[in-house]
Formats: C-alpha cells, sequence, structure tokens
C-alpha cells in the first residue's frame, strides 16, 4: 500500500469499522483473519523499537489489514523543546507500517524530559492556541504528513480558561491544519465531569476536520468518571456515538480497550455494533 501524504485539499478517507491492536489478540487475528474487523489502530510507542515479537506481529497483520498510528509520548502542549530523538524513530515507524494516517493527543506528558506517562490537560487561552499549533506545525514538517489530534478526557480545568475545549481544539486545528481524531468516550467522560452538553461540543467541531472517532469503556465512582478503556461501552456513549454520526457522516471508527480485555470475540461484538449504529447515517451521506 502506498504511503499517503494528507493536504487540505485531500478528501476525507473512511476505512470503515477498526479495533486497537492488542498483543492478547496477535495470535487469534493471525489465524483467524476476521472479515468485520476493517482495520487496526496500532500504539505507536509499542513499535518504535529494533526488533522482537511485537514487530514480528505487526508485519504479519499488516499483510492483511489498513492500519493508523496513535501515540501517547508526542508531547505537543509541553514547554519543553520537541524530541526529534522521539519523531525520527517515529518516522521510521511510519515508513515501516505505511499508515494512512498518524496521530497523537492534545495534551502534555511532562516536563524536563520527564514523562510522567499520563495524558495531562491543557489550559484554554490563546497563547496555548498559538503554542500547540505552531508545535504541530512543525512536527508535520518534520514528518512529511498531515497529522491528527485527539480529544482527550479530563478532571480539571484551569483559571486561565477563555474558552471551551471544543473551540480551543477547533482553534488548532485549524491553525495547525491538522485533523481530528474526535474520541466520543472522552466527550462524554469531560462532559460529565465538567457538566456541560455533549451535543454543544459536537456542534462546535468542523465536520470536515474529523477523521476518526474512539470508543471506549471507562470508569464511573458516581461522582468522577475515569477514562479506564477496561470496561465495555455504556449505552449512554453509544447514544453519544448515533449523534456524532449523525452530525459528521462518515469517519473511520474504532474501538479502545487497554485492561481487562476479552477474548476477540467479546470485542467483535462491540465493532458490530458500532457498524449498526453508524452505517445507516454514513450510508445517507453517500
Amino acid at each position: 500500500m502506498a504511503n499517503m501524504t494528507m493536504t487540505e485539499t485531500t478528501p476525507k478517507l473512511f476505512l470503515g469499522f477498526g479495533l486497537g491492536l492488542r498483543a492478547e489478540h496477535y495470535q487469534d487475528v493471525l489465524e483467524r483473519k476476521p472479515q468485520n474487523i476493517d482495520w487496526f489502530e496500532i500504539l505507536s510507542e509499542n513499535y518504535m523499537i529494533d526488533g522482537g515479537k511485537p514487530l514480528y506481529f505487526l508485519d504479519a497483520i499488516r499483510q492483511d489489514y489498513p492500519m493508523v498510528m496513535h501515540g501517547v509520548s508526542m508531547s505537543l502542549g509541553s514547554t519543553d523543546e520537541l524530541d526529534f530523538e522521539y519523531l525520527k524513530r517515529l518516522k521510521t515507524l511510519i515508513e515501516r507500517v505505511e499508515p494512512h494516517w498518524f496521530s497523537d493527543h492534545l495534551c502534555w506528558t511532562g516536563v524536563d524530559r520527564k514523562n510522567m506517562h499520563d495524558l495531562l490537560p491543557l489550559p484554554y487561552p490563546e497563547e496555548a492556541v498559538n503554542h500547540v499549533a505552531d508545535r504541530i506545525s512543525r512536527v508535520q514538517d518534520f514528518v512529511g504528513r498531515q497529522m491528527l489530534i485527539e480529544n482527550l478526557s479530563s478532571y480539571i480545568t484551569y483559571c486561565e480558561d477563555v474558552m471551551p475545549e471544543w473551540e480551543f481544539l477547533t482553534a488548532i486545528a485549524e491553525r495547525a491544519d491538522c485533523n481530528l481524531l474526535l474520541d466520543v468516550n472522552n466527550i462524554y467522560v469531560s462532559s460529565y465531569n465538567h457538566h456541560y452538553d455533549p451535543l454543544e461540543y459536537l456542534q462546535g467541531v468542523p465536520a470536515e476536520r474529523v477523521w476518526q472517532h474512539h470508543l471506549a469503556g471507562h470508569t464511573n465512582d458516581g461522582n468522577l468518571i475515569i477514562d479506564t478503556h477496561d470496561q465495555d461501552i455504556i449505552d449512554p456513549v453509544w447514544a453519544l456515538y448515533r449523534e456524532t454520526a449523525k452530525r459528521f457522516g462518515p469517519a473511520s471508527t474504532m474501538i479502545e480497550r487497554d485492561g481487562n480485555i476479552p477474548e476477540l470475540d467479546a470485542v467483535l461484538a462491540e465493532l458490530d455494533q458500532t457498524r449498526a449504529i453508524a452505517t445507516p447515517y454514513y450510508e445517507s451521506e453517500q
């Protein structure tokens, strides 16, 4: 598959309905080659290595399925200098995998080169828009491709905020000319934690920039929701995904499961539910 460079004139590519590739499912995927998986998303950092079994399975599965790459360590919101050693390894993996696109989060992950291994939310002043958009532009120039940025689940707000998250996300995407990975579960989680209307979030994001969706489960203690990716997707998130499909039309959608990982068939059942919800709205757009 040829490497694909996106520009602002590139039509949105719809890959269908996919899964996050997890080691627990490697062998099952290779042996069964499920036809209801249209594509896989890989966690970039898991494969930014020189060799070993992860790369063996990655190469083997890549023969049968399209892929995209998703990172957790770019730290686009940090005040540290961009880590060009990291970006070199990322670019090498892109050349190997030939993904349809790559993505990372609208967040920071640490300071002074200390990675907190968490996705930390940003404040939303105008200065942060300029700072993050400039860093995304530099990443895109270095890699030679447009990227997608993902909205976070968040648990705090800042006194410095001057705009809601959806305006912040949109302003950065338009200034940097990047596209969006809109995580439906994260919108639900943050709307619950911060008491806003998730439908207002959907209306505040430009449809032409939305190339991908994530769906996942979470943990709710009654006062706070934590985005744990270790539970089944709940009905209110499915309902919000229905509204997302109505609003944005065809956008490649996948399920993330990172803890309490069940047998592949259980995740495939959720994937079939995803397809059943979205397809009527997607077909009406074509």
